[in-house]
């Protein structure tokens, strides 16, 4: 894969947890009454999603880059 290629990857896994954050919120505010608690642990698990999205974008613009994932 060629490093623009890896570039775009980087931000658009960057983008995406942003995205989940966002998205996360708006459904835990759409939720509506009767299902209020299907609502929050819904957004609770769309929200989880953002920090694996951004550890992605860090390790493919570290592998793009040629920098030294630290174990």
């Amino acid at each position: 894969m060629s490093v623009s290629a890896l570039r775009i990857l980087s931000n658009v896994c960057l983008v995406a947890g942003f995205a989940s954050i966002l998205a996360a919120i708006l459904i835990w505010f759409i939720s509506k009454e009767p299902d209020l608690a299907h609502g929050e642990r819904f957004g609770i698990f769309v929200g989880l999603w953002a920090p694996t999205f951004f550890i992605l974008s860090d390790r493919i613009d570290r592998y793009a880059t040629g920098r030294r994932v630290a174990a």
